[in-house]
């Protein structure tokens, strides 16, 4: 992995880059909906359509979906936190697994103690129970997690307060995101921002012809210079 020799920072995304999370989310939102009396049908794709846009396409289309939900909370808090309480339930008996490629790069990075850094929208609680089952995430010495800065992606504040705190001047950055909210709030920081996404995923079909795409992080050892 020479290539990581090139950086002094590696900032990452965590859900659905570094772990498998991203079907978790999804059945808590069908999971929410069901409770408050509702059957939210989308396809895992759907789904992802909405979560990786931006920070409020998902309240909004539930609630276009379901008018009468808006009728029964229109307060998307409410909702917001009871489906944080589910994802928790459902966090504590998933099989929690990391991407292709993550075990590698992470720790190719501990051992040549280059700087690394989460950067996530998660809640430190939700982190935390996930790093008990991963050894591998332990070995990430830096986390920046949603009770850490005031605006979510695709606001750049996560990543900018990040490299503010591990940065040096002249040192260069490289960023990883699986979804276009998170790439947004990368792109606007000093770092290479890199996309990683399946060629299936939705939001490929937009992409601007200047984004750096990979389909994984194992990909990129063989193809990051060419």
């Amino acid at each position: 992995m020479q290539w990581i020799q090139e950086f002094q920072l590696f900032l990452f995304d965590f859900d659905g880059l570094l772990v498998n999370t991203e079907h978790i989310h999804y059945q808590a939102y069908i999971d929410l909906c069901r409770k408050m009396g509702c059957d939210l049908d989308w396809s895992f794709n759907e789904y992802c359509s909405y979560a990786h846009y931006s920070d409020s396409a998902i309240r909004e289309a539930i609630y276009a979906k379901f008018p009468k939900l808006f009728k029964k909370e229109p307060n998307w808090k409410v909702l917001y936190e009871l489906k944080k309480e589910i994802y928790m339930q459902l966090l504590i008996s998933a099989k929690i697994e990391l991407m292709p490629g993550v075990k590698k790069l992470l720790l190719s990075l501990e051992k040549e103690n280059i700087k690394r850094c989460v950067v996530t929208n998660s809640l430190k609680s939700h982190i935390d129970l996930i790093k008990t089952r991963s050894d591998v995430l332990k070995t990430i010495p830096h986390w920046i997690t949603r009770e850490d800065y005031d605006k979510p992606k695709p606001s750049p504040e996560s990543y900018l307060k990040a490299i503010s705190l591990y940065a040096e001047k002249e040192d260069k950055i490289i960023g990883f995101e699986d979804s276009i909210r998170g790439y947004k709030a990368l792109n606007q920081t000093p770092a290479l921002s890199i996309l990683i996404c399946s060629k299936e995923h939705p939001q490929i079909q937009t992409l601007p012809e200047e984004v750096i795409h990979f389909e994984s992080l194992e990909d990129i050892e063989n193809n990051f210079n060419k």
